[in-house]
């Protein structure tokens, strides 16, 4: 538990993925790699018809990266692996045939606003509100940017990254990024289910061309998103970005 944990169940068709870490959810490189390589297990598993994708708690959904392995690291090679974390979790997402119904009980923050927006439906609470403090910390949120911009458009992504503030779950759905906004979490986890049950009784083959459809002309973001990672790296190892990390742990 003290370096998170990612678990996974498979029942009726739907393959529900839990992540938790001690820190709100936070993802250092291992809980990383673990999510990347569940989703693409159960993606190739011919037992499950969708994936359900959530955080254990009731409190925040994910704190996003962690400060703590990030002010530990001092080559580029080594940072701009970490950010290739997250985007390995987003290609792994984008590249799934099945979809992906993600539930957000609270705050997500940085790259948690990454796989909510590479998510095919989200479902949140009233609580999950969301901020993309990169900027704040002294990088960016260049990674995360692509799926980011492709549910809000470049209005809602500069106005996320730009005053790094909190946005409250009512603002995200208006952006795209959540497809319904619960009151509490026992109505979430009750829609949450209803829908992972019903998915997973449809036809595959219809799901997996609307998934196509969806995701049409993403493909180059494989190629783009090594990019991003560097940009990244190279400013998260700044001397203002490591100060600012340092005062944060």
């Amino acid at each position: 538990m003290a370096e998170g944990s990612v678990e996974v169940q498979i029942v009726e068709g739907i393959g529900r993925i839990e992540f938790s870490h001690p820190k709100a959810n936070s993802l250092p490189s291992k809980l990383l790699g673990k999510l990347t390589a569940e989703l693409e297990r159960l993606s190739k598993d011919s037992s499950v018809r969708v994936i359900g994708l959530q955080s254990s708690g009731e409190k925040a959904f994910c704190a996003g990266a962690s400060f703590e392995e990030l002010v530990s690291q001092k080559e580029l090679e080594e940072t701009t692996e970490y950010f290739m974390g997250f985007a390995r979790v987003i290609l792994a997402m984008r590249a799934s045939k099945k979809f992906i119904v993600t539930r957000v009980q609270g705050k997500a923050v940085g790259g948690a606003v990454g796989i909510i927006a590479a998510s095919d439906y989200v479902l949140a609470a009233k609580a999950a509100s969301l901020r993309l403090s990169e900027l704040s910390l002294g990088f960016g949120p260049f990674v995360i940017s692509l799926p980011v911009l492709r549910k809000t458009g470049v209005s809602g992504f500069s106005e996320l990254a730009i005053d790094t503030e909190w946005r409250e779950a009512k603002w995200a759905k208006r952006q795209g990024l959540y497809a319904s906004v619960h009151d509490d979490q026992r109505s979430l986890d009750e829609a949450y289910d209803a829908l992972l049950k019903q998915l997973a009784g449809r036809v595959p083959l219809a799901m997996e061309k609307i998934k196509e459809v969806a995701w049409n002309d993403t493909e180059w973001w494989e190629r783009e998103l090594p990019i991003r990672a560097r940009y990244a790296a190279e400013l998260a190892l700044s001397k203002e970005s490591q100060a600012i990390l340092k005062k944060l742990i």
